[in-house]
């Protein structure tokens, strides 16, 4: 099991001075967290794409290109890349021009995203939320395996055998589903053959257990080999030297991060005592000291069947750059070796 970070790049209030941290710092920060993650022997890192005021990660493939001049052994990747309100044509040119740079670093997760903001942004409509997404990951998938393409669909102009360049490095270049819990998205994955990428905001972690199990069973009735049909999660976590410090670190910007969505959502307000139970052994949150969460991470590895790779989240609106740090430092020293085997 591979262990890796990904980041939505937050806009952080310094918790020490109440000084918020302008963009072209925690940018700056964002390519530190990067090159540490890669220092320190960590599988992967992945950035977000959002279009809201409280993250700096509407232009992920602009931030990857940066982390991966700086870095040499790391996978990059989306996380993920909002496929439904994109292009694909430019989508698959962006990261194949990143999988260059990288030489052969890049994985490209595509999903629908959390938030809808995409939508209105780029002129599209939510009641065509499915079909834009199934339509356009067609289309990414017959640009990976042809350079010429002819394709029809109702969501973007006709391709008559245009060529699109330029060809990654990788081939294929891998492309992941992220999913969250619709049935159909997973047993679509597997059917597609495509390696499944899920994200796990809240709940307990084993009750994907099914919908794994589903995308498995979808994918070996479409005769795709057991060795293609992998899966990641992405999941929140957080890393100190003990558990306590982890939770008096954490909560603070968990707190305000969740108070934003619940109000925008209609939902009642987080408690200390959700946040407790969401980060506690059963919970979705994966955060403590390094032995707690490498714990963790093989026994909710094996309640799903076995997991490929695993990304904590990191993100926080009240998280100092040098707690990050040294989270970071404790994932890919720690929880890494431990979880290796597994």
């Amino acid at each position: 099991m591979h262990i890796g970070v990904d980041s939505f790049v937050s806009a952080v209030t310094d918790p020490t001075t109440e000084r918020l941290i302008g963009p072209e710092e925690r940018i700056e920060h964002l390519l530190e967290e990067i090159a540490l993650a890669d220092q320190v022997g960590l599988y992967s890192f992945g950035i977000g794409e959002h279009h809201r005021p409280e993250y700096y990660d509407s232009a992920p493939a602009v931030l990857l290109a940066a982390a991966a001049a700086r870095t040499s052994r790391i996978r990059l990747g989306s996380a993920v890349t909002v496929l439904s309100a994109a292009d694909p044509v430019r989508v698959f040119q962006e990261f194949a021009t990143l999988d260059l740079i990288s030489k052969g670093r890049i994985d490209l997760v595509v999903g629908r995203g959390s938030f809808t903001e995409a939508f209105p942004l780029f002129g599209l409509s939510l009641g065509d939320y499915d079909t834009l997404f199934t339509e356009k990951l067609d289309l990414l998938l017959k640009l990976r395996d042809s350079e010429r393409v002819t394709w029809s669909g109702r969501h973007r102009p006709t391709l008559t055998g245009q060529g699109v360049y330029p060809r990654p490095l990788q081939d294929p270049l891998p492309i992941w589903v992220g999913v969250g819990g619709s049935p159909e998205s997973f047993a679509r994955a597997g059917l597609l053959g495509l390696p499944l990428m899920v994200a796990i905001i809240g709940g307990e972690p084993r009750q994907f257990a099914p919908l794994i199990d589903l995308y498995r069973r979808a994918g070996a009735q479409a005769g795709h080999a057991p060795e293609a049909l992998q899966v990641g999660l992405h999941v929140f976590g957080y890393v100190a030297d003990s558990s306590q410090a982890a939770a008096d670190t954490i909560y603070p910007g968990w707190h305000e991060m969740f108070t934003k969505v619940s109000r925008e959502r209609g939902f009642a307000a987080p408690s200390r005592a959700q946040f407790d139970a969401t980060s506690g052994p059963n919970g979705a949150f994966f955060m403590g000291d390094p032995e707690s969460v490498a714990e963790k991470l093989v026994r909710i590895s094996g309640q799903l069947g076995g997991v490929d790779r695993i990304s904590l989240q990191m993100t926080n609106p009240r998280l100092a750059h040098a707690d990050l740090l040294r989270g970071i430092e404790l994932l890919g020293t720690e929880v890494a070796p431990r979880v290796a085997g597994a």
